[in-house]
């Protein structure tokens, strides 16, 4: 509940600023949160092969990982 209600309070403090904001501001935001979008549905896919490459190839223990690389 705590959670909620700061979070309700962060997005109106947000929105405040945001209506006096300059419009190239807010589309640099707008830029902004469209490459944070981009970067999570990469790094999203990026775990997802990863998992992927678990199940055909196994995992390697540290040992082993230090013996292939040295």
């Amino acid at each position: 509940m705590e959670t909620i209600t700061k979070r309700q309070a962060l997005i109106k403090a947000i929105n405040e600023q945001l209506d006096l904001a300059y419009d190239d501001t807010l589309q640099e935001i707008l830029s902004l949160l469209k490459i944070r979008k981009q970067e999570d549905d990469s790094d999203e896919i990026d775990f997802e092969e990863g998992l992927k490459d678990i199940a055909v190839n196994g995992t390697l223990t540290w040992s082993e990982h230090q013996q292939k690389i040295g």
